[in-house]
């Protein structure tokens, strides 16, 4: 069966295209500013007859004939590579400025909305072949899209996927190595593109405030948006936290357009939720605006979908909810309360889009694990070791709520290892600090993914956020850069009923340094620990 890279490079177009059909798009979208060949301006449409053969903004990505897109980014210019584009066998270039290159080229506003325009039209418009769901939220957007896989799946519907974890075109999911969520748009039409070719018949994508900024998702057609939160995070690329939620709420302004039609489906445009936000108005407003059916989920009385009745235990979680066609009960096999809130909205989209509720339900239940979301170690240690991707205050503080009652109720505490990434947000880092320093009888900080920034000065400005609250450095706070050494010292600090948290890092497969990626496994590392200290795995 062919691999997802197999997949994603057989769907990349055999023909040309003309390169006037890019520029009549361009104009249409208001980005177009003027064309020029041998250093002079003349009209775009002297350019039209230009055969085009691929398109990438990666100079060393340029095939014979390949549309090169420059875009000026926060470290380098692509204006820059220009040169090495062309002699790669570029025959034009999409610019921001006229360049001294002997080689045709489209000057427009903004190259980095073009891009995905010139992805979009290169690709031949994939997301207009199937139903696309867009999820998008600060915590749950990785659970949230695997429940509304299993559940499409159910439904008979074939979904794909597209997220931080992994990758699903027709049958074949995989694992997905990189940390980026939303990929570049080339990268990201190309797989819808093959998702297509493959018969799925709906596409999940998980969208991140990035993705939105940056325009990563441009020329996708989006039918159904969904907000599981808005909490703090990504402060140190949007540089506010309006800014931050103005990105998410762009998707929900992404509804507007025509009701889509593909095969035997129709799409109606829907907006789904989350009631319990407290910014739940905003993204309300703008799903009407754009002329989206809205419906809210969570436990208010008055949300669309609501939870009445919560039970959990070490099976998972139990809840009965209301619908507007339906009441019913629902057993998951997924840990945590704050799932109950990405299974209602999964719950909503299948309201949304008149699913069938038994079909539904039976995905949902069926799924038992989203890897490294609130996975359980067991290799026959007295205490219990849980690996989780939270990496934002909410979400600690989330994961840490749920896990306590839990130690309390056997006579235990909690001990946290976790870090923040480098050249990212400085302003949530005190706060980890702290939401862990009142939780835990022991916080160790250590490596996230520190970059190029100081890994000590890291550590310190989460650590000054536990001193805040009482802990105290080398007696319940242990700042230890090297992770493995950090998990280490959790493990022989843990006491017989504690429960030890690994987060941060969950699915992920590196820990990127000055030097760039190191391989990672947070569960791999944490049983060779804990065999290394007298606990291995049992046969």
């Amino acid at each position: 069966m062919a691999t997802i890279a197999e997949r994603v490079r057989a769907a990349e177009p055999a023909e040309p295209k003309r390169l006037g059909d890019l520029i009549d798009r361009l104009a249409a979208e208001g980005r177009l500013r003027g064309a020029r060949r041998e250093g002079k301006a003349i009209g775009p449409a002297a350019l039209a007859a230009i055969a085009v053969r691929g398109v990438t903004h990666d100079s060393r990505g340029v095939a014979s004939g390949g549309l090169f897109v420059a875009i000026p980014g926060a470290h380098v210019d692509g204006h820059d590579f220009a040169d090495a584009a062309v002699r790669n066998g570029a025959s034009a270039l999409l610019v921001e400025r006229p360049l001294d290159v002997d080689v045709p080229q489209v000057v427009v506003a903004a190259t980095q909305p073009a891009l995905a325009t010139a992805a979009a039209w290169w690709y031949g418009d994939p997301s207009r072949a199937f139903g696309v769901v867009g999820i998008t939220g600060t915590d749950g957007k990785t659970t949230t899209s695997f429940l509304a896989v299993a559940a499409l799946d159910a439904a008979g519907l074939s979904p794909g996927l597209v997220s931080t974890v992994a990758t699903r075109i027709g049958g074949v999911q995989e694992d997905n190595p990189e940390h980026a969520t939303t990929p570049d748009a080339p990268v990201l039409q190309a797989t819808l593109r093959a998702m297509a070719a493959a018969g799925n018949g709906v596409a999940v994508i998980e969208t991140t405030s990035h993705g939105l900024a940056l325009d990563r998702v441009g020329g996708i057609a989006y039918d159904a948006a969904i907000l599981t939160n808005v909490t703090h995070e990504h402060l140190e690329f949007h540089g506010t936290w309006e800014r931050y939620r103005a990105a998410k709420l762009s998707l929900f302004e992404r509804l507007a357009g025509p009701e889509k039609t593909a095969g035997r489906h129709r799409w109606p445009k829907v907006a789904i939720v989350n009631h319990d936000d407290p910014s739940a108005g905003l993204f309300v407003g703008a799903a009407q605006e754009a002329g989206a059916r809205v419906f809210t989920y969570g436990t208010d009385p008055a949300a669309d979908v609501r939870a009445i009745a919560v039970d959990e235990d070490a099976s998972g979680l139990r809840f009965d909810y209301e619908a507007p066609t339906s009441r019913s009960r629902l057993q998951l096999r997924l840990a945590g309360r704050f799932n109950v809130h990405n299974a209602l909205a999964v719950l909503a989209l299948g309201e949304a889009w008149e699913l069938d509720a038994d079909a539904v339900r039976a995905g949902l239940e069926g799924l038992d694990r989203v890897p490294g979301r609130m996975e359980r170690i067991e290799a026959g240690q007295p205490f219990d070791v849980v690996v989780d991707y939270a990496h934002s205050p909410a979400s600690l503080e989330a994961v840490l709520d749920l896990l306590a009652p839990r130690a309390a109720a056997r006579g235990g505490g909690l001990i946290a290892v976790f870090g923040s990434a480098g050249e990212r947000d400085v302003e949530k880092r005190p706060q980890m600090g702290r939401i862990a320093g009142e939780r835990c009888r022991l916080v160790v900080v250590t490596d996230e993914d520190p970059r190029g920034e100081d890994r000590e000065r890291i550590l310190d400005d989460i650590a000054q956020g536990a001193e805040r609250v009482g802990r105290r450095r080398g007696h319940d706070l242990l700042l230890i850069p090297d992770r493995r050494s950090a998990i280490e010292a959790a493990f022989e600090a843990a006491r017989p009923n504690d429960v030890v948290l690994l987060a941060g890092k969950g699915h992920e497969h590196s820990i990127i340094g000055p030097d760039g990626p190191a391989a990672w496994d947070e569960t791999a590392v944490a049983r060779e620990v804990l065999a290394a200290q007298g606990h291995p795995a049992p046969a």
